[in-house]
């Protein structure tokens, strides 16, 4: 029951909604045995010769009763349902809240499949969580216990029968089922996540698996996987199934021992003939409040399980993440950096992507990150962008330890371009009015002749993730954005790689000339026009292996400026 405590906190703020589901569900149970009760006893009366006013008074005890039943079980219907929303509404709100912080490091420990199927599935899976687990046994124990009461007048054997039958189909059988339903591990909830996964993936390298001739078998191992959700479906129904017909049998069972007992107590004068068929409805009705339990196990397991698979996104230490959500905040002059030892490794992996990394980025400074692919540039990048924290060591944002930055605010006063920069669906007016919503079509336009996509209008349609873009098409829309952005923070990721080197220079004496007086990180594998760079940054294997201006590091002949002769040769 711990995995499902955050969702009874959530469950907790619809107490009103909670306890008038409870209470029409208590009324609807009620009058429903109390309809079949006087409609029992309406047969057995009737066959006697009495008065019609008092056939008159039952009937009319009976059409109250059968309107009384359908509006309480309506509002019943209608309270836990509003419930059911609101609560769904608020757990998807809390995930998100929770999750948001993590990202990006989240995507090392999933893959974008099985969270989409955590955040979305499981969430869905929940709402069962109050309609079938929470609020259908405190339903089923009130309207017993009243009904056991009521019967007690009665017959107290008749009673303690129905007492019985509350026993085991409320609790003895359904606390069997929940126990035998852990035992089998029912893994429905995984292996759709398996095959979310799996779908995602095909959808996404479509085109790579026709290349490389690759999609027979991709396809048949995505229809293995189906084959395996499809059977734990079944699995899980068929048991479903097997539990509600022992909770039938057992409820039919009690209501024919109901008729026994009654008749030998009215053979043995112990009770009134004309009440027989009266006890017999109330026990053939009173268990169709006993149904509901019959699919709780199947119901609580499923929620439980979607609860763990929710939780472990964020609990238990998987995650690590020391910048809170709020801090001292960045004001809009040019910032400094200083990185003290820091090593970094990725979830998983054993190799340290970066090794006792110190250097200083000092206030409108440029500087140059280079070095060969897989080097642990553009991962120090991200740890300036606090995506994620340092194993060791500490990192300083204007002599503050960025840890007690406020996130949004660093990532409010930078102009960031990334390898790999996201674009909606939509226009390229759109995507470019992700920086504000009071730009200007001037604006806009300006920007775009700047970034040398004048060729395109405002209204023309972008794909997602830019598929219908070139890769330098995408590279200078991503430079438009920095650019509307205007802070006086610069980190560029390789933002010009799929540019031609006209363009490039191009851009770079533009951006230059903007950012004159700003702080600039640039991260390249392109060591041409590093020339008006303040210091450059040779990184190898996570580690600085060399440091200074381009003339310091040209005269010292080191690794630079090897790879300086190395790149001369290929291009001249």
């Amino acid at each position: 029951m711990k995995e499902l405590g955050f969702i009874v906190k959530l469950m907790m703020k619809e107490k009103k909604d909670i306890v008038y589901s409870v209470l029409l569900g208590f009324l609807a149970g009620l009058t429903s045995v109390g309809l079949f009760a006087s409609s029992g006893y309406l047969i057995s009366k009737a066959a006697l010769e009495v008065p019609l006013y008092a056939l008159t008074v039952m009937i009319a005890l009976l059409k109250l009763f059968g309107f009384t039943k359908a509006l309480t079980r309506y509002g019943e219907r209608y309270f836990s349902h509003r419930a059911t929303f609101t609560i769904l509404e608020n757990l998807r709100v809390s995930i998100y809240e929770k999750i948001e912080p993590l990202t990006p490091e989240i995507f090392s420990r999933y893959r974008s499949g099985d969270l989409l199927s955590r955040i979305v599935g499981d969430v869905e899976s929940l709402q069962n969580f109050f309609l079938r687990v929470f609020y259908p046994p405190i339903i089923l124990v009130m309207v017993f216990l009243s009904t056991i009461l009521f019967t007690m007048y009665y017959s107290v054997f008749v009673a303690m029968i129905l007492l019985g039958g509350l026993l085991l189909t409320g609790l003895i059988v359904p606390s069997f089922f929940a126990w035998k339903q852990r035992s089998i591990k029912s893994n429905v909830r995984e292996r759709r996540g398996d095959l979310s996964t799996e779908v995602t993936e095909f959808l996404y390298g479509f085109r790579d698996l026709k290349i490389y001739q690759r999609l027979e078998g991709k396809e048949s191992n995505l229809a293995r996987v189906a084959s395996t959700y499809v059977n734990e479906q079944e699995r899980e129904s068929i048991f479903s199934l097997f539990s509600h017909s022992i909770n039938t049998l057992i409820s039919l069972f009690i209501s024919w021992t109901v008729l026994a007992i009654g008749a030998y107590s009215v053979a043995a004068d112990q009770l009134d003939g004309i009440f027989l068929a009266m006890l017999v409805m109330i026990s053939l009705t009173v268990f169709e409040n006993a149904t509901p339990m019959a699919v709780l196990p199947t119901h609580y397991e499923d929620s439980r399980r979607a609860a763990d698979r929710l939780s472990a996104i964020h609990n238990g230490g998987e995650i690590k993440r020391d910048g809170p959500s709020s801090g001292i905040r960045l004001e809009g002059e040019p910032p400094s950096f200083s990185l003290k030892d820091v090593s970094f490794t990725f979830h998983g992996e054993e190799r340290k992507t970066l090794d006792g990394v110190s250097l200083d980025l000092p206030a409108g400074s440029k500087t140059a990150i280079v070095g060969p692919s897989g080097s642990g540039k553009s991962t120090l990048l991200q740890l300036l962008l606090n995506f994620y924290s340092p194993d060791l060591g500490a990192i300083y944002v204007n002599d503050v330890s960025l840890k007690d930055t406020d996130q949004e605010s660093l990532w409010e006063h930078a102009n960031v371009v990334l390898q790999e920069n996201h674009f909606f669906y939509g226009t390229v007016k759109d995507n470019l009015m992700l920086v504000s919503d009071d730009l200007t079509d001037g604006e806009l336009e300006s920007v775009l002749r700047i970034v040398q996509l004048n060729h395109f209008s405002l209204e023309d349609e972008v794909l997602e993730k830019g598929e219908n873009l070139s890769g330098g098409e995408r590279q200078r829309l991503a430079i438009a954005r920095a650019l509307l952005n205007g802070s006086r923070l610069w980190m560029l990721d390789e933002p010009t790689s799929s540019v031609d080197a006209l363009m490039d220079i191009e851009l770079f004496h533009h951006l230059y000339t903007v950012a004159k007086d700003d702080t600039l990180i640039l991260i390249s594998h392109k060591l041409t026009g590093l020339e008006e760079m303040d210091q450059i940054i040779v990184m190898d294997y996570g580690s600085i292996v060399e440091s200074g201006s381009y003339e310091e590091l040209m005269r010292e002949k080191g690794y630079f400026y090897e790879m300086k002769q190395i790149e001369h040769s290929v291009l001249f």
